[in-house]
């Protein structure tokens, strides 16, 4: 298995294994990863700043990662995104801290936001940017 959807298919299922909710920001038109995690019963939100009315039947709202409807994100154990640009990374790590919900970023080579919280091997690299304090409990 190569390519973008090998990527997308570790994340996807590594996200389905560990959490009950997620939501990916910026999705775009690829979608594998949101349809892993909604194939194995989770709920999956998904985001991106144009519309993509082709996604259905995810669940997905347009919003901008710099002034988010912070209502999107409550109640999410686990925000991610697949290849954001790296400007990206500072307003997700606020709105995950504000939510209390892990932040996870997959980066297309060499691109990197400081050294966040660690990295998760699944098969491919994930950058923890937030980790959620006091799992069992959501803040928001």
């Amino acid at each position: 298995m190569g390519g973008y959807k090998h990527i997308e298919t570790c994340i996807g299922e590594y996200i389905a294994a560990h959490y009950d909710t997620a939501v990916e920001i910026g999705i775009g038109k690829n979608t594998k990863a949101a349809r892993i995690i909604k194939r194995a019963g989770k709920t999956i939100r998904c985001t991106d700043i144009h519309d993509m009315p082709s996604i259905s039947p995810l669940d997905f709202a347009v919003d901008d990662v710099f002034d988010p409807d912070i209502d999107i994100f409550r109640g999410t154990d686990v925000i991610y995104a697949i290849r954001p640009a790296v400007e990206m990374v500072p307003p997700m790590i606020a709105i995950a801290q504000r939510v209390n919900a892990d932040l996870l970023v997959y980066f297309l080579g060499f691109e990197c936001y400081k050294d966040g919280t660690g990295t998760i091997d699944c098969g491919v690299v994930l950058h923890q940017y937030y980790r959620r304090q006091n799992p069992s409990k959501s803040v928001a």
